[in-house]
């Protein structure tokens, strides 16, 4: 089949690196004989033209140079079109690329792009909007909240927001309703998860599939700040899926499970974060997986 390019990178960030990046994709796709336009990014993250375009020039890939937001906003955009996504990981986290194993070099990002493996990955909606990835109910997503205010991002930047809030979080009144099975709790974060990722290699769902047709959700209890500390990092390095037991419930720090769809009641409002950037939260949600939501080329 003949394959046919559209790569999209945001026109404002690191002006070095967005140069070096634009030539390397050039030069790299040219060598491949694959025709190729080079779009910008879109502040507001309309992409609703993309089906038209795509259909009307027989575009066969999209290719994202940027972080898992603007992978989110094209994957919901070209939902239930024969098209494949690529991924150059640019962003902050980058979580999809690295639950993917893309590699972050460009040169060898673009070469899994060339190989042209496609693999159909899930994704999820969360009160009817679309994630790709992760998306997070309190401390998290105030660290997202907080970090989408910076002027300088990157890594550095979000160790210091995540730092920042650390030391302010508190727990927030949950009510779950998984599979029938209704409890309440306080939690300094619940994540629903489609990837293993955080990002930046931070693994809080250990068990998570990009393609097995489950949500993996991991719920981190009210608890000491240095307990929290201790059972997050054990909870990445081995966490176990345990289904829930009514009697052992509230004995545990941190709950893990697996479910196809959830409700959660958030009657304090904590914050939310849809694959990493600040959402507006509500007081209920509805969260459902969609298997096979889009293709990625990956390794």
């Amino acid at each position: 089949m003949n394959r046919r390019f559209i790569y999209f990178i945001n026109p404002i960030s690191g002006t070095g690196k967005k140069t070096f990046v634009r030539e390397c994709i050039s030069s790299e796709t040219k060598k491949q004989n694959i025709p190729f336009e080079i779009a910008d990014t879109n502040a507001a993250g309309d992409y609703a033209y993309l089906k038209n375009k795509i259909a009307s020039e027989k575009i066969t890939d999209v290719i994202v140079c940027g972080g898992d937001g603007t992978v989110n906003q094209i994957a919901n955009a070209v939902q239930g079109i024969p098209v494949n996504i690529g991924i150059i990981p640019s962003g902050s986290g980058n979580g999809l690329a690295f639950a993917a194993k893309i590699p972050k070099a460009v040169n060898k990002a673009l070469q899994v792009i060339f190989n042209g493996n496609a693999i159909a990955v899930d994704g999820f909606y969360i009160n009817k909007k679309f994630s790709c990835m992760l998306c997070g109910l309190g401390f998290d997503a105030q660290v997202a909240h907080d970090f989408a205010q910076q002027q300088k991002r990157g890594l550095a930047t979000y160790v210091q927001q995540s730092a920042k809030n650390f030391f302010r979080a508190k727990p927030y009144p949950f009510e779950l309703n998984i599979d029938g099975k209704i409890f309440d709790t306080e939690a300094f974060f619940i994540s629903i998860a489609n990837s293993n990722q955080f990002g930046n290699n931070f693994t809080i769902a250990p068990r998570a599939s990009l393609h097995d047709g489950l949500l993996d959700i991991v719920v981190v209890n009210k608890m000491s700040k240095m307990r929290m500390i201790w059972t997050v990092l054990k909870q990445i390095r081995n966490g176990q899926v345990r289904m829930y037991e009514d009697k052992k419930y509230h004995r545990n720090d941190i709950h893990y499970f697996q479910t196809k769809k959830l409700n959660i009641k958030n009657p304090s409002l904590a914050p939310l974060h849809i694959d990493g950037d600040p959402a507006n939260t509500d007081i209920h949600f509805e969260i459902e997986i969609i298997e096979q939501a889009f293709t990625l080329l990956m390794p």
